[in-house]
């Protein structure tokens, strides 16, 4: 998934629940200034501040690592 689906699936999400990023922040544990800079695309979560923000959101996170091979 290309990270501004993720970022548009979290804020509709937060949304759809009328949470407000204060209270997102709250409830995850995510500092206000994070959970603003992740919607408006500005950000740099880890994995961590991601699996937060969906846990309190009642979202699931995976991740799905591929291979390359490297034809050196």
């Amino acid at each position: 998934m290309h990270f501004k689906k993720l970022i548009a699936m979290v804020k509709q999400r937060r949304e759809s629940l009328l949470v407000t990023q204060e209270t997102l922040a709250e409830l995850s544990g995510v500092g206000l200034r994070t959970v603003k800079q992740f919607e408006s695309g500005k950000g740099n979560p880890t994995l961590t501040t991601l699996q937060k923000l969906a846990d309190a959101l009642g979202l699931e996170v995976t991740l799905k690592v591929k291979a390359t091979r490297n034809n050196s």
